[in-house]
């Protein structure tokens, strides 16, 4: 006669079943067709809103003048063989060139 098993599979198939049995999903509520009704006319007409790219927002902040600021790059890892200058200039942010900063505005349609 083999041991009684024990850790994660111990469960016996039975058990599973009576745990989907008693699984009862939830109704959901019903809707007035008044409240449909009232919603659909107080939308406005306008076009859908564009979106800003989580990623620009997290990572760029465009200034009062129009500029787009960005962290400094290369300095996450390999910083012992950096030379002393470039860590020093590299410290707080920067700001972006011309050409980078028009991708960037396109990706942030309401800060510009």
């Amino acid at each position: 006669m083999k041991a009684a098993r024990t850790g994660r599979n111990s469960t016996c198939h039975m058990s599973r079943l009576l745990v989907y049995a008693s699984f009862v999903p939830r109704v959901r509520p019903k809707w007035h067709a008044e409240s449909r009704i009232y919603r659909t006319q107080t939308m406005e007409t306008e076009m859908p809103k564009m979106k800003t790219k989580s990623s620009a927002k997290k990572r760029f902040k465009v200034t009062a003048t129009g500029k787009v600021m960005a962290g400094q790059a290369g300095k996450r890892h390999g910083m012992i063989k950096r030379t002393r200058k470039f860590i020093r200039d590299a410290r707080g942010t920067t700001t972006l060139s011309a050409p980078d900063a028009k991708i960037v505005k396109g990706y942030m349609p309401y800060d510009r």
